[in-house]
């Protein structure tokens, strides 16, 4: 199921970001970026669908924003963390 879900939030991000930037090729190399950056959550222990397709999805837009991949991990990692924050809030409601 892990690859499964690294598979899973990389096709989801890309898909939409491929919509939303026509001009981009299936092959660029933000691909191979973006599958890195979800393996490295996972291999830290994230595991959440979810969480992975949010992080994966904040991680391209940062990377457009920054043009920088140390920063757009630390932007996607903020807002996985503010998600998470989000969800434990909840839970003690």
């Amino acid at each position: 199921m892990n690859s499964q879900a690294i598979e899973g939030a990389c096709a989801f991000a890309w898909r939409n970001y491929l919509l939303r930037h026509s001009s981009i090729s299936e092959s660029d190399s933000r691909r191979s970026a973006l599958y890195r950056y979800v393996t490295n959550l996972r291999d830290t222990g994230e595991y959440d669908f979810d969480l992975l397709q949010i992080a994966a999805v904040a991680y391209l837009r940062k990377l457009d924003e920054l043009h920088d991949d140390r920063g757009a991990r630390l932007a996607a990692d903020q807002a996985l963390a503010d998600c998470l924050e989000t969800r434990r809030a909840v839970a003690e409601t």
